[in-house]
């Protein structure tokens, strides 16, 4: 097996406005399984989860909490094994 890492994105959320990553639900180095809820994003008046659409561990958090974001920026990444 070797680790492979997967970027997470904003998702494109329409025109809600600003999109602010409000909390990290999990820290770096934590192990999460896929689906599970790692952040936060609200926009507008919504709140929004970012989920981990694979297994494996929150390598690195590349946004602060309470920062600005934007669709399709990369605010994470997670390592996992492939088979």
């Amino acid at each position: 097996m070797s680790a492979v890492e997967y970027e997470i994105r904003v998702p494109d959320l329409g025109n809600l406005g600003p999109i602010c990553l409000s909390s990290w639900l999990v820290e770096e180095g934590d192990e999460v399984q896929a689906g599970d809820r790692i952040a936060e994003l609200l926009a507008g008046p919504a709140t929004f989860d970012v989920s981990s659409p694979i297994s494996g561990r929150l390598a690195r958090c590349l946004v602060d909490e309470e920062q600005p974001v934007h669709a399709g920026q990369v605010v994470a990444v997670i390592e996992g094994d492939t088979d």
